[in-house]
């Protein structure tokens, strides 16, 4: 299965109409936040796979659509909820545990055959009490909120969840240190009790190419979806052949 991640940044090389004959082989698409929507819109339209997004904390005009919370804020557009024309094409997975059944994974040992699960969380660390800002005290309890289903994923298919999609990224594991863009401590916390195979996050900018995109950290891959990048699942035995970036070389 090959995995389409995009995040922070409108890519020339997805946002184009070859976009279909470039990643013809991709079977599922991961938005890690701080993208336009009708970027989002563009890649479900094109691509017709399924699709699973995420608010950051930049480009967030859509979010209370999808937030009750975020309804009465200042500025935002009041429109009819209940009426589906106003929503997006791909599927939100803020704070939310999904099993994606048109994507089945294999268990090479017993051969049984699963749903793909899927996890995500929307927003980076507070940093000037704007929208969609949270304390990692704040996010550790949305995580909390996730266990239930997560505990049932372990008890039906033998494992709690396989990727995590996230904006931001753990502490210390490609975050950098100025205040908007540190990482979650709860993040550490959730991937080395749940191990899910991958997370995926956004928010840091590539702009030194020389900066870890993927890494292996307590037997999860993080990986960092700035602009894109394709990643595999289930992963092979090395990373070095699991993620590819288009932009520039296989990691």
């Amino acid at each position: 299965m090959k995995i389409l991640c995009i995040s922070d940044y409108v890519d020339p090389l997805i946002y184009n109409q070859e976009v279909k004959n470039n990643f013809a082989d991709v079977d599922l698409v991961l938005c890690a936040g701080d993208l336009p929507m009708d970027y989002v819109d563009f890649v479900v339209t094109v691509l017709s796979k399924p699709t699973y997004f995420i608010f950051g904390n930049h480009n967030l005009k859509d979010f209370h659509l999808y937030h009750k919370s975020a309804r009465n804020m200042p500025g935002t557009v009041q429109t009819d909820y209940n009426n589906p024309a106003y929503y997006h094409g791909g599927n939100y997975l803020g704070f939310k545990t999904v099993k994606d059944f048109s994507l089945v994974v294999e268990d090479p040992i017993t051969g049984k055959k699963r749903p793909l699960l899927l996890a995500g969380v929307s927003g980076s660390l507070k940093y000037n009490n704007g929208l969609n800002q949270y304390t990692d005290k704040q996010m550790k309890f949305h995580l909390m909120m996730m266990l239930p289903k997560l505990i049932r994923n372990k008890i039906k298919y033998g494992t709690y969840l396989d990727i995590f999609l996230t904006h931001a990224s753990p502490r210390h594991i490609h975050d950098h240190e100025d205040p908007c863009h540190k990482g979650f401590d709860c993040f550490n916390w959730f991937i080395e009790k749940f191990k899910p195979t991958y997370l995926v996050h956004g928010h840091i900018h590539l702009y030194d190419m020389r900066e870890e995109r993927a890494g292996v950290y307590g037997g999860t891959t993080v990986v960092n979806a700035y602009a894109h990048c394709v990643i595999e699942f289930p992963p092979k035995t090395s990373t070095e052949t699991n993620i590819t970036d288009t932009n520039k070389i296989t990691i």
